[in-house]
């Protein structure tokens, strides 16, 4: 098999981590929030780890778990899929990708809060050190299975900045067409029925 294969079907998706064939996408451990908010490194991250969208990330779920919680230090070793969301719907966080042949992060993936009229909405990234590898579709293709096992959503959507190809690629290779075009390009998964 190529590197750019995939392994085989998604997994049967799970509330916490879902595993692939060479991924791990977990939940965003509290900790590590904390540690890119304040441009700490921790141990079992690529030495690319965090990404700017991992960045912006870390700060959203710091600030949303400050405006509404009890406050980080009394939540600390907390896994923040998504800081203060319903339990139910706590799928529909943010997930650190973990190459599962090294142990390191090498990116992330998440959805942007859960199904709204049948439709979520997802980003990812991936470190540019693992780049080229596969990692993203097989990422995507993972987190499009755990929407896929929830009956209220119908559709998936992304974007992609117009310059970046790779990003327009893997959302090919997981079925995605595009539908806008403009200083974003809008891209659609629905549902086979």
């Amino acid at each position: 098999m190529s590197l750019m294969e995939s392994p085989g079907p998604p997994p049967a998706p799970t509330r916490s981590s879902l595993v692939s064939g060479r991924l791990m996408l977990r939940p965003v451990p509290w900790d590590a929030v904390l540690a890119i908010s304040r441009g700490e490194r921790l141990d079992d991250w690529a030495d690319d780890y965090p990404g700017d969208g991992d960045v912006m990330i870390a700060g959203l779920l710091l600030d949303a778990e400050q405006a509404v919680g009890p406050g980080p230090g009394q939540v600390a070793g907390r896994d923040m899929g998504q800081a203060a969301a319903d339990p139910e719907d706590a799928a529909w966080g943010h997930r650190q990708v973990v190459e599962r042949a090294s142990g390191l992060v090498v990116g992330g993936i998440g959805f942007f809060g859960p199904p709204r009229d049948g439709e979520v909405e997802i980003g990812y990234g991936i470190v540019p050190s693992r780049q080229g590898r596969g990692y993203a579709t097989e990422a995507l293709r993972t987190m499009i299975a755990l929407a896929w096992a929830d009956e209220r959503v119908t559709t998936v959507v992304a974007g992609t900045d117009p310059g970046n190809g790779a990003s327009q690629r893997v959302l090919g290779k997981a079925g995605f067409r595009q539908i806008a075009a403009g200083s974003e390009f809008r891209y659609r998964l629905t549902r086979a029925g």
